[in-house]
C-alpha cells in the first residue's frame, strides 16, 4: 500500500524449504520439556533487575546478610528478602544461619549463571580501554 508505514516481515523465508535430516537431528537433540522448564525457571529467577543486582552483589561480596544486601542494592529489607527467597527456590542462592543472622551466598550454579550474564555486559568505556 503506497505511503504505508508497515515493516516487511524479514524473519520468515519467502520460500518453504526444509532440510529434513538436518532439522530432525537438531529437533531430537534438544533438551526435553522438563529440562527446558527447569532452565526457564533459572532464567526467570535472574530476569528481574533487582534480583540480578542481589545476585551481582553476592558475586562481588561472596556472602552477605539481608541487612547488608538491602543497603547494597538500595531496596527495602522485606523486598530484598523476597528476592533472596526466589533465588534460593531456584537453587541459585544458599543460606546458612550465623547466630541471629542469615548469611546468603551464590551456589556454584548461581555463580556460573550470574558470571555468564554479567560477564558479557562490559561498559563501553571498558571496551574502548582494551583496544
Amino acid at each position: 500500500m503506497p505511503g504505508s508505514s508497515e515493516v516487511p516481515e524479514i524473519d520468515q523465508c519467502d520460500l518453504l524449504c526444509l532440510d529434513l535430516p538436518h532439522a530432525e537431528d537438531i529437533r531430537t537433540s534438544l533438551p526435553g520439556a522438563e529440562n527446558l522448564a527447569a532452565a526457564a525457571t533459572l532464567g526467570k529467577a535472574l530476569a528481574d533487575p533487582t534480583r540480578l543486582a542481589v545476585a551481582a552483589a553476592l558475586l562481588a561480596g561472596d556472602e552477605l546478610c539481608v541487612c547488608d544486601m538491602a543497603w547494597v542494592v538500595g531496596a527495602a529489607q522485606n523486598l530484598t528478602s523476597h528476592h533472596l527467597r526466589v533465588l534460593r527456590a531456584a537453587a541459585l542462592v544458599a543460606s546458612r544461619r550465623d547466630g541471629k543472622l542469615v548469611m546468603y551466598r551464590l551456589t556454584p550454579l548461581g555463580r556460573a549463571l550470574v558470571d555468564a550474564l554479567l560477564g558479557q555486559t562490559a561498559p563501553p568505556e571498558d571496551a574502548a580501554a582494551r583496544t
